[in-house]
């Protein structure tokens, strides 16, 4: 939604107000949390739109200078594939994408559901993801050598977007120039987050009448798996001279996956829980979260979470800053933080 115009941030909400099979009571404003209201007001969130789009660019602004600040010679990423590079024909937990550098369209989403991005570009403009193919397929290997079977690939699927996950850490990272001046090179792991409802919800947005006899897939990897994929891939790094930054990519809650809520709100107090035991650094029940409840609660991308945590973990990082921007109108909670290494780099 921050790609949009402060018009469109609250679409999925508008779009969530108009399933009929939703309770009435669910969707009358007279019923929902006073805070709800009041971002809500009488202008259907616009203005709350602009103030929420502003925290989210000054926490972006802020992990870019961290990024900046260390000059990463390569920045891996965590994120979801959303039923974009993998569909029925293959869904692997996790995947390693070896590609070179890329042409991305960063609004092609946007686009289709007819929402105008909000630098006033063009809808078919493009971006270059700077990939790093040799570095991919040598992290690959080290996985693989360690025990971990990861999934690898070396082309993106012609027919669908490439992962959005991926393309908006470029483009949010790089947001006063929409993605077009991020010169890092990218390692991308892909992560099935949506699990049981990868393909039967086809990305995650569903009608309430079409989720009514779904056929559920099989699970996704567990918090626990992810945390230790984190683990793996920072011992694959910790031996080489590399500087290697490490990102996770997603929100938290997000309203469209939480039908205990009937996708009008995410799941604000189980993130606050979370974030309770991510800023304490009690990665012991943090790991310990069962699937169950990431999928009860909609936090299905946390997952990109879980496994930076192991690495971070992994390489005894500290906590540097980090700030929870919660919504009830705009989808989805957002997590920002940046750890360092204590001491000398």
């Amino acid at each position: 939604m921050l790609a949009g115009t402060d018009e469109h941030m609250a679409d999925l909400l508008r779009w969530t107000l108009a399933d009929p099979d939703i309770p009435t009571e669910a969707k009358d404003p007279a019923n929902w949390s006073a805070s709800m209201r009041a971002e809500w007001n009488a202008d259907g969130g616009l203005a709350s739109a602009a103030h929420h789009r502003k925290l989210l660019v000054e926490n972006l602004s802020r992990c870019r200078e961290a990024l900046d600040e260390f000059v990463p010679d390569v920045v891996v990423v965590w994120g979801d594939d959303q039923y974009e590079n993998f569909r029925e024909e293959v869904v692997p937990p996790f995947c390693v994408l070896a590609y070179g550098d890329v042409d991305v369209e960063p609004f092609e989403l946007m686009t289709r559901r007819g929402s105008p991005n909000a630098w006033g570009l063009p809808d078919d403009s493009t971006i270059t993801l700077h990939g790093d193919a040799d570095g991919a397929r040598r992290l690959t290997d080290d996985l693989l050598g360690r025990g971990f079977d990861m999934a690898y690939s070396y082309l993106k699927r012609s027919d669908a977007p490439f992962p959005h996950a991926i393309v908006n850490t470029q483009l949010f990272l790089d947001y006063p120039e929409a993605g077009a001046r991020f010169e890092y090179r990218l390692i991308p792991i892909t992560v099935n987050c949506y699990g049981q409802h990868a393909i039967a919800r086809r990305g995650g947005l569903a009608r309430f009448a079409d989720i009514a006899d779904e056929r559920l897939d099989p699970s996704g990897p567990t918090p626990a798996r992810c945390f230790a994929l984190g683990r793996a891939v920072a011992q694959a790094f910790r031996d080489t001279d590399l500087r290697v930054a490490l990102v996770a990519s997603s929100s938290w809650s997000h309203a469209f996956l939480t039908d205990k809520t009937w996708h009008v709100t995410p799941d604000t107090a189980a993130d606050r829980r979370l974030y309770q035991l991510f800023v304490d650094g009690d990665y012991d029940k943090w790991q310990a979260t069962p699937s169950r409840d990431i999928v009860d609660s909609g936090q299905h991308e946390m997952l990109n979470w879980f496994c930076l945590t192991g690495a971070v973990d992994e390489l005894r990082l500290d906590l540097a800053w980090s700030e929870l921007v919660t919504t009830d109108v705009f989808n989805s909670n957002k997590c920002f933080a940046v750890f360092k290494e204590g001491g000398s780099r």
